[in-house]
């Protein structure tokens, strides 16, 4: 017992099960201190906000449009063939994630005015 306490006060490293609960305090107080929980959080809710807008987008937005644009399948039916090749310039599914991403965009800017998270401390 005298010996170990020797050792620590030595400098020397700490064996097995200490060090590794050494590691797992400091692993708990980084995660504390970094917010990476909240980190977490918003990455699954951003990641399902993203599929709900995206259903917004092809399923309520698109079929309008396509009807308007005389498609079945939407913006993403608009192609612009490209000479005699088969080739199609697919600039409807290019509009279709673009409408997409501004809606999204203007989704996370709303909630982050709603949380007031934009003021700066």
């Amino acid at each position: 017992m005298a010996e170990a306490k020797e050792k620590e006060k030595k400098g020397e490293k700490k064996g097995g099960i200490a060090r590794v609960k050494g590691g797992a305090s400091g692993f708990m107080t980084f995660i504390k201190e970094q917010n990476i929980v909240g980190l977490a959080v918003g990455l699954v809710l951003g990641t399902h906000a993203g599929a709900l807008v995206n259903s917004l987008v092809n399923n309520v937005f698109m079929p309008p449009i396509g009807l308007m644009l005389g498609s079945t399948e939407g913006l993403k039916g608009w192609t612009i063939p490209l000479g005699e090749t088969g080739a199609e310039l697919a600039l409807g599914a290019f509009l279709n994630d673009l409408i997409n991403f501004i809606i999204l965009a203007f989704v996370i800017y709303l909630v982050i005015k709603a949380l007031k998270l934009d003021v700066k401390k």
